[in-house]
């Protein structure tokens, strides 16, 4: 089943199955000590997130296209922030190009997530830091 982004926590399992499409990419990739990575911004009809793309990922994606993510994660990464990525048991995979409904805004990678005091296995939303990506600003 998929979950609308807006619906999206952070965790540490992969189980997340979505379909977003890919609005920008950074012009930049970096090299880590396991490959190159990038960040791109992808929305549904419900909110955006930053999207983490390894490797091949990065060649592999544009502007424009329809990505299925299955059995993803959303969780901080160093020097990236929260990102949805695919994780080691996670895969994207190309479903169309430019032919979806999206909100730039929300952004869920631009919220503050806390621990819940009840469960701290879960996650809250505690404040927004930007309602919108401070990575790809609107023009």
């Amino acid at each position: 089943m998929n979950v609308l982004i807006k619906d999206i926590v952070p965790a540490a399992q992969n189980n997340i199955n979505t379909r977003f499409i890919i609005l920008d990419k950074a012009r930049s990739s970096t090299l880590a000590a396991n490959g190159k990575s990038c960040i791109a911004l992808a929305a549904d009809e419900t909110a955006a997130v930053h999207i983490q793309l390894w490797g091949d990922e990065c060649d592999a994606f544009d502007a424009g296209d329809i990505v299925k993510l299955t059995n993803g994660i959303f969780s901080y990464v160093r020097n990236s922030g929260l990102v949805l990525r695919a994780g080691k048991r996670g895969k994207m995979e190309k479903m169309g190009e430019f032919t979806i409904a999206f909100v730039e805004i929300p952004n869920i990678s631009e919220i503050q997530w806390n621990p819940d005091p009840e469960n701290p296995k879960r996650y809250i939303q505690t404040s927004v830091v930007s309602p919108f990506s401070r990575i790809f600003p609107l023009p």
